[in-house]
Formats: structure tokens, C-alpha cells, sequence
């Protein structure tokens, strides 16, 4: 049954990373003030170690989803959708995990309003659905859940660098990404199965690093 009076907040870290996985939050209280002893922002702005304190104080005091999804699986669902239509997806399963009364999400389509009811068409319980950009930045309860979805989303890539090397922060723009796929495609002839094979940046470089090679 749904939980009568829960206001949740959702928001998602990784979506543009080219390693490792997707990580979707939610974040349900009773009432917004339930946060407001917290200095919860927009998780980007906060230093890795006050997401990490955030992080545990949130786990232990408020209703948690979270929702992940790996590299495989996101080209998977590419194969069938676009991004945004995965993401809508993904927020609605962490919403059905509280099943709140109303939520406020973090929009990743340009049409905010569009976004919103993408993810209410996806849910089977009624859901007041407020869908802005920068909403993590603008509402606790949705930086609560940029909070969760980032420090979940870093432990999966500090594990991933356990086992590959030094992978980076996972995302396009970062060097030491880049580099570690070339090595990894010029060494093992492919992709790591951490790498999202369906975006352009693996495509390409994979491109090229085998052309060079040969």
C-alpha cells in the first residue's frame, strides 16, 4: 500500500558517464522540514567527504530506493529507447520502492513538464508528480537524493578502478577516462564491460585506437 503523507525526491548520478553504471535515488520523508537540519545542496557542490557524512545520516534517518543500472544494461535499453526514456523509467521504479503521495524530480528532459508525466505514465499509483531542472539545487529532498545516487555511483567506480587500474571519473570529459579506454581497447582489442558500448565516445575511440593499431 502506498505510505500515506510521504514526499519524495529523485534524482540520478552518472547518466552521461561513458563507465560504470547509472545510479537512480529516492528519497522519502514525512514533510520537507523533516531536512531542513541538514546541509544538503545540489550533491556536486559538496566535498566528497560531506556527501559521505550526508550520505550515512540520510541512510539511517529517511526512507531510501535506489535504483542502479550497469553499463550492459544501459545499452540494452538504448537498443529499445531513448536515454531520457530510460532515465523516466528508472525514476519511476525507485518512486514504486516508497510509493510516496508526491515527488519532486530532477528533470533530465528539456521539457520539464514533458519529463514529469513521462514518469507518472510509468507508475500504478497515484503520484503527485512536480518535474524541474536544477531541482536538486532547489529542493533538500531532491538533494537528498543527488546525495545517495552520487556517493552510490562513486563506491561502484572506486570498485571498478579496484579492478581495472585508474579508470577516472568515468565521464567523456575526464583524460584519464579517455586514456584508460584506448589502452583497454588497444591491449584487449574491445571495449571494457564496464564501458557503455552504444555511446559515440566508445565507437569512436574504438575507431580509431584499432585503425592505429593495425
Amino acid at each position: 500500500m502506498k505510505q500515506m503523507g510521504v514526499i519524495c525526491g529523485v534524482d540520478e548520478a552518472g547518466k552521461g558517464s561513458v563507465l560504470g553504471p547509472m545510479v537512480v535515488a529516492a528519497v522519502g520523508c514525512r514533510a520537507t522540514g523533516d531536512l531542513a537540519p541538514l546541509p544538503i545542496r545540489d550533491s556536486k557542490v559538496l566535498r566528497p567527504k560531506q556527501r559521505e557524512a550526508l550520505y550515512e545520516v540520510i541512510l539511517r534517518d529517511f526512507a531510501i530506493s535506489i535504483v542502479t543500472i550497469d553499463a550492459a544494461g544501459i545499452d540494452d535499453a538504448r537498443s529499445r529507447m531513448s536515454m531520457n526514456e530510460c532515465v523516466a523509467e528508472l525514476h519511476a521504479e525507485a518512486l514504486t520502492g516508497l510509493r510516496p503521495e508526491s515527488a519532486y524530480l530532477d528533470a533530465c528532459d528539456v521539457n520539464a513538464e514533458r519529463y514529469g508525466r513521462a514518469v507518472a505514465a510509468r507508475l500504478v499509483f497515484p503520484c503527485d508528480i512536480v518535474a524541474e531542472h536544477r531541482a536538486d539545487a532547489r529542493y533538500k529532498i531532491v538533494g537528498a537524493a543527488s546525495v545517495v545516487a552520487k556517493v552510490t555511483r562513486d563506491r561502484a567506480i572506486r570498485d571498478l578502478a579496484e579492478q581495472y587500474g585508474e579508470i577516472g571519473s568515468g565521464y567523456p570529459s575526464d583524460p584519464t577516462t579517455i586514456e584508460f579506454l584506448k589502452g583497454y581497447i588497444r591491449d584487449y582489442g574491445n571495449p571494457p564491460p564496464c564501458a557503455r558500448r552504444s555511446w559515440k565516445t566508445v565507437a569512436n575511440l574504438y575507431q580509431t585506437t584499432i585503425r592505429d593499431f593495425l
